[in-house]
């Protein structure tokens, strides 16, 4: 069964700079497309970056330019690296392993002075 953990959230700066991580076990992980999403209170849940088992990646407009979306086949393990962080960004970030659809139990982004 696939189990997904990520880490690396919690309180920043605007403009500030965080790196969450996903480790993956129970998947067939270097064929799995993986991706980032996040849900802030009383919104939708939203995809904020993709990356295909080839690296192939997408983003949502609002992150392009400052997140970066990449992976590590040898460490099961899916990165979103976010640079100048704006208070908007501020969610509860989760990771989705494609070929499964299961979630990540999720973690906190505040961005805030």
């Amino acid at each position: 069964q696939v189990q997904l953990v990520e880490s690396g959230g919690g309180l920043v700066q605007p403009g500030g700079s965080l790196r969450l991580s996903c480790a993956a076990s129970g998947s067939p992980f270097s064929i799995a497309g993986m991706a980032w999403h996040r849900q802030a209170p009383g919104k939708q849940r939203e995809l904020v970056a993709a990356i295909t088992s080839g690296g192939s990646t997408n983003y949502a407009d609002s992150v392009k330019g400052r997140f970066t979306i990449s992976r590590d086949n040898a460490k099961n393990t899916v990165y979103l690296q976010m640079n100048s962080l704006k208070p908007e960004d501020t969610a509860v970030y989760y990771c989705k392993e494609g070929l499964s659809g299961r979630w990540g139990q999720g973690t906190q982004v505040t961005v805030s002075s």
